[in-house]
């Protein structure tokens, strides 16, 4: 079995793009994976294409084989785009190597482990904040909304949720605080101050009000602080029980002095390359859990930073706010590993995301992972191609 031919495709999906690599084999087989571009990743299938070439022809079957000849032929630029672009390959050709076994992804790495995966709503009121507009459903405007949309989710049997930092304007308006990315003021000093973690209290205090004691609340800040604000942060959101406050840093001493201080479970590393990124946040014991971005890393190194994570009594937890499709690749990480937490899930999308992979199956905060060949799921290639990026 050999590859013949890569190609890359773009869709619309609101505010972003959902792309997907599709490779096919000599004889007709079809392995696909979806990745992100729309991020900080600019110019990623453009990476793919330069890199297909190094591909073609080769056995799709063996692709440790094929991922470390592209990691030879990139090790001069290793990480960043090039990680990202041999991921993306790496995750299609493992769906090639199920399909031909006539087995689960998973199953190629001995899981699973478990069929049925906790996941938690991720970005909770952050898309009604910022893209209501895209996903046809009403804004979210206050507090009020913030509330009756957590009773929502907990009703809809979802265990956990995970929220950023949602403010107060001076219009009465909510909006998302996200100096770290550039969106408003702020950067790149990335200072905090009381009225912010104000405000922050109550965007907190309105959820767990709203879902009670029991349900898992989790705080992803981003970037968009410094260790001295992150410290304060972690101060502000004691009396909250979250289930873990999510930080992004690329300093393991600074992360791992917040998580001696921290009065909560410390998660980070989403957007780390490699064993290598992470094994000094390790070393440190920098973090509770390790969340691991398995569309960035590729599943089969993914699975490797895993069992590496296991030797520190560290758990993971996957990075998954894509489409459908990555949200499979993601949950077969979760089903083959032992030391699972819990999987991110982006429920808000623009409505047609369901046209490119058929949804997940969730039933009572649980996603059930599929038990066909590859990724479980058939790509509707036909969809994609039906609606190019409007710019």
């Amino acid at each position: 079995m050999r590859i013949a031919r890569i190609e890359t495709l773009r869709a619309d999906a609101g505010w972003r793009l959902f792309s997907f690599l599709k490779v096919t084999t000599e004889d007709g087989l079809v392995g696909w994976s979806e990745y992100n571009e729309s991020f900080g990743s600019t110019g990623l299938s453009a990476v793919i294409e330069g890199l297909a070439p190094l591909v073609i022809g080769r056995d799709p079957t063996r692709f440790e084989e094929v991922t470390a000849f592209l990691h030879v032929m990139t090790r001069q630029a290793r990480g960043g785009l090039n990680q990202q672009a041999i991921a993306a390959i790496e995750n299609a050709l493992l769906d090639i190597a199920a399909k031909a076994r006539g087995i689960p992804v998973c199953a190629l790495f001995g899981g699973p482990v478990r069929e049925r995966i906790p996941v938690y709503w991720s970005h909770f009121g952050t898309y009604r904040v910022r893209n209501a507009a895209h996903m046809g459903v009403p804004p979210l405007l206050d507090h009020d909304g913030v509330a009756r949309h957590a009773a929502e989710v907990k009703a809809l049997g979802f265990r956990g949720l995970k929220t950023n930092i949602l403010l107060s304007g001076p219009d009465g308006r909510l909006y998302q605080h996200a100096p770290g990315f550039g969106r408003h003021a702020g950067w790149p000093e990335l200072n905090w101050d009381s009225r912010t973690l104000a405000g922050l209290r109550r965007h907190l205090a309105t959820i767990r009000e709203a879902v009670g004691p029991e349900m898992g609340v989790h705080l992803d800040v981003n970037f968009h602080f410094r260790t001295e604000g992150f410290l304060r942060v972690a101060e502000a959101v004691a009396p909250y029980d979250l289930t873990w406050l999510e930080i992004d840093t690329h300093d393991p001493a600074a992360l791992a002095s917040i998580r001696r201080r921290a009065p909560c479970p410390i998660a980070s590393c989403e957007t780390l390359h490699g064993r290598r990124e992470f094994r000094p946040f390790l070393e440190q014991y920098a973090m509770d859990v390790a969340i691991v971005d398995v569309i960035w890393n590729g599943l089969a190194e993914s699975l490797k930073i895993a069992a590496m994570c296991d030797v520190y009594e560290v758990n993971c937890a996957p990075h998954n706010f894509y489409g459908n499709l990555c949200s499979l690749i993601s949950a077969h990480f979760c089903a083959a590993i032992p030391n699972f937490r819990v999987m991110e899930i982006d429920m808000d999308s623009v409505s047609w995301r369901d046209e490119f992979t058929p949804p997940p199956v969730i039933e009572n905060g649980e996603l059930v992972l599929p038990t066909g060949p590859g990724w479980g799921v058939e790509v509707n290639e036909a969809a994609i191609r039906a609606r190019p990026p409007k710019h």
